[in-house]
């Protein structure tokens, strides 16, 4: 009988191209700011359940934004439907998006940034410049990677980023990014990063989700030891972009997540997974800390190890449709 097919991840900036704990952005060209994929549908059904259940904590917009909020949502209603035809129709004041034609109003009350988020698989974060640097001025995060949106509405970037090994308030790299932020034009950029977490879910607010092994007594993602069956990849696509009208800066956050078993089956499997275990080997403690690996990363890379140096047995699908 023949093996179910495995999707091949959509990136993998484990494998030596996006270095932990580096700014590393990189040049993007507009027609792809936004990546829907073979998930779309899927991750604005969590939304849309997120929204529902704890609208408190998916959203949150200061006075005075909504003008850029509806800037974002201007470029977003004519950006999808001519990059995505396929998948994104203009119907009157509506939008139909996906195979089962949703449909978001474009013209309700309701806070612009709140709409588009409903448009994209992208959490949406808006950034304005003010006496103490950029600070998050709105923002629709419904699929935080172990932050607060709470905690960060109204911060500056570099308070923001505080918890950040080598990122916090004083640092070269929290100067490097207020100038970037401050040169940016008309150009967007993107960059990446990743985490691993304990199954597959997208709202994940807190970082600190671990149970005492019983083997070793530490604390751990794992506690059943079942890496395989528990561990998931987090892949950020972060983008940057300057509204051209009113000057703040969108912040656009794509999840998209993998078993740490889907690399088995990678064509390119002995690469990335000795790429992505050498990461993990190279990272101090503080930053081993911040994301949550501390008890858990040498088993996580012997695991890679030995994925590194079994057979490939390439079993894809095609790969997603960005």
């Amino acid at each position: 009988m023949n093996s179910p097919h495995v999707q091949r991840p959509a990136h993998t900036p484990y494998d030596g191209t996006s270095k932990p704990f580096t700014i590393g952005l990189k040049p993007l060209a507009l027609d792809d700011w936004i990546e829907p994929g073979d998930d779309l549908e899927a991750q604005l059904d969590e939304k849309d359940r997120l929204y529902r259940d704890l609208p408190d904590k998916v959203f949150v917009e200061e006075p005075g934004s909504r003008d850029a909020q509806a800037e974002v949502l201007d470029l977003l209603a004519g950006h999808l439907p001519r990059r995505f035809p396929d998948i994104y129709r203009r119907d009157a004041g509506k939008m139909l998006v996906g195979a089962r034609g949703r449909r978001v109003a474009l013209d309700t009350a309701a806070a612009p940034l709140r709409t588009a988020s409903l448009l994209v698989a992208e959490d949406l974060i808006l950034m304005r410049r003010g006496n103490d640097g950029w600070r998050l001025a709105a923002g629709s995060l419904c699929f935080p990677s172990s932050w607060s949106l709470l905690e960060k509405f109204g911060k500056p970037l570099q308070d923001i980023h505080a918890p950040v090994p080598g990122f916090g308030p004083g640092t070269r790299a929290a100067e490097i990014i207020n100038r970037m932020f401050d040169g940016l034009q008309g150009q967007a950029v993107e960059r990446y990063n990743w985490s691993i977490q304990a199954g597959p879910a997208l709202y994940h607010p807190l970082s600190g989700q671990q149970r005492i092994d019983r083997a070793t007594g530490r604390p751990t993602k794992f506690p059943d030891g079942d890496i395989d069956g528990r561990a998931f990849i987090r892949v950020e696509r972060q983008t940057l972009r300057k509204l051209p009208v009113w000057k703040d800066i969108l912040f656009t956050i794509r999840i998209h997540m993998d078993p740490l078993k889907v690399l088995e089956r990678h064509p390119d499997r002995t690469a990335l997974a000795a790429s992505f275990a050498a990461q993990l080997e190279a990272m101090d403690e503080a930053q081993l800390d911040y994301k949550g690996l501390t008890s858990d990363r040498d088993r996580l890379a012997a695991r890679l190890r030995a994925m590194a140096a079994q057979a490939v047995r390439p079993d894809f699908g095609s790969p997603p449709v960005s």
